[in-house]
């Protein structure tokens, strides 16, 4: 029985993407994040969810260091992506981020055409060693990002000419394109309609085959309908965080049950 036990364990160990412990984040004197412990596992959809200003945007920018384009911000604790510190000196943010892709609450595709959108990463990263492989990159990604069949005849048209539905879509396919192995969304349907909103909720199951998803969002319905765990922040705290169905039906802690029925938010 205790074999069987250690390698279910192990098991666990193994799906563990990325493990954060103690994390702390202060804006200046504000203290927005107190001693977050959570481990984020791989092929699995993450929603971070909570009212507005509980601190779940902010810990998502910890996760690839986003964080560290505002002066005011310092981040403490430790931050694993598969076993290593990504707040290590020799870590470089940029590479950082090819590794764990962005994808924001409104959608910001370049100014440039369909196909430099997907093309950019790609090409500042040294991906594609020619144009060849630059073009399978691309409609490998705008595949992956469920656009290919609406924009194939029209690569070389702007990004922003299409819909906000679209140019969402457009702007997963871009973070894809790099070859990440986490993608954490930012509220990523609050600016579209429903019908757009759902194509992205069915792309977001599609994409957690190959990546580890955090989504972060203010829909409950949202989390419930997408992930597996759900994570629940109340006040910069980390309040429960365990299997989605858990989480909506049978909370461990009053506040999160608040939260779900209605009562703070």
């Amino acid at each position: 029985m205790n074999d069987m036990r250690l390698t279910k364990q192990d098991v666990d160990m193994q799906d563990v993407k990325i493990s954060a412990k103690g994390v702390q984040v202060f804006y200046g004197d504000t203290h927005a994040i107190k001693d977050v412990d959570v481990e984020i596992k791989d092929k699995t959809v993450t929603a971070f969810i909570g009212p507005s200003g509980c601190g779940k945007s902010t810990f998502l920018r910890c996760l690839n260091r986003m964080n560290d384009t505002i002066d005011i911000c310092r981040v403490e604790g430790s931050i694993q992506l598969d076993g290593e510190n990504i707040y290590d000196k020799r870590v470089d943010p940029v590479q950082l981020r090819a590794k764990v892709g962005m994808v924001f609450q409104k959608p910001n595709p370049f100014p440039k055409s369909i196909y430099d959108n997907i093309a950019y990463g790609p090409r500042i990263h040294g991906l594609a060693k020619n144009k060849a492989d630059l073009d399978e990159i691309v409609e490998k990604s705008l595949r992956r990002g469920a656009i290919w069949n609406e924009v194939k005849d029209r690569l070389h048209a702007p990004g922003t000419g299409l819909s906000g539905g679209q140019q969402q879509r457009l702007c997963i396919a871009r973070a894809v394109a790099t070859e990440p192995e986490v993608l954490l969304m930012d509220e990523p349907c609050s600016a579209l309609d429903p019908i757009a909103t759902a194509q992205v909720e069915e792309l977001i199951d599609e994409l957690r085959a190959n990546y580890s998803v955090v989504i972060v969002t203010h829909s409950m319905q949202q989390a419930a309908r997408v992930s597996q765990r759900t994570a629940f922040f109340h006040l910069g705290n980390l309040v429960e965080y365990g299997e989605t169905g858990t989480i909506f039906t049978n909370p461990t802690d009053p506040r999160t049950e608040s939260y779900i029925t209605g009562r703070i938010g």
